[in-house]
């Protein structure tokens, strides 16, 4: 689980507390008990964001509930399994896509261009001289032609 800050990244608790994951409960002691004096509202003077609130006891709450979850053995070990299955949930890299989903351009030397359009804008493009690469056969009009050669139909495209 990240939390929000004050500014607009994302900071899971230990980068609030400034400590490593592996830290031992001592370390998180020593971090907390720092980061407390840095953040306390009575230590600093109000600095107030645009929308009215004061950041230094938005970061103070941070803190404290940094602490709160990292210091008890139990919702530590909880926290890590949600860090670890949000992180698992943005780190989709690829997925797969049909030659049937993709544009077909013929260029003048008779090369099929198959072209899939990105989240960047940009396009996800593979030749036929590629898929013969990786044992794709093309028949006319550049569909999959069947024989015991032939590779699969689909294939992992990268993120744009």
């Amino acid at each position: 689980m990240l939390v929000s800050s004050s500014m607009t990244t994302q900071k899971t608790y230990y980068e609030i507390l400034s400590v490593r994951k592996d830290a031992c409960i001592d370390e998180i002691r020593t971090a907390y008990k720092a980061a407390l004096l840095n953040t306390h509202p009575d230590k600093l003077p109000k600095q107030p964001d645009l929308t009215g609130s004061d950041n230094n006891e938005q970061e103070f709450h941070l803190v404290q509930k940094a602490w709160e979850i990292l210091s008890n053995s139990q919702s530590r070990s909880q926290y890590d399994k949600e860090l670890a299955a949000s992180r698992q949930r943005f780190d989709v890299v690829a997925n797969e896509i049909e030659l049937e989903d993709m544009n077909l351009e013929i260029s003048n030397d008779g090369v099929y261009e198959f072209l899939y359009p990105c989240r960047c804008g940009d396009y996800y493009g593979i030749t036929s001289v590629e898929l013969k690469a990786m044992g794709v056969m093309l028949g006319k009009n550049g569909e999959c032609s069947s024989g015991a050669n032939q590779g699969p139909s689909n294939w992992s495209k990268g993120t744009g």
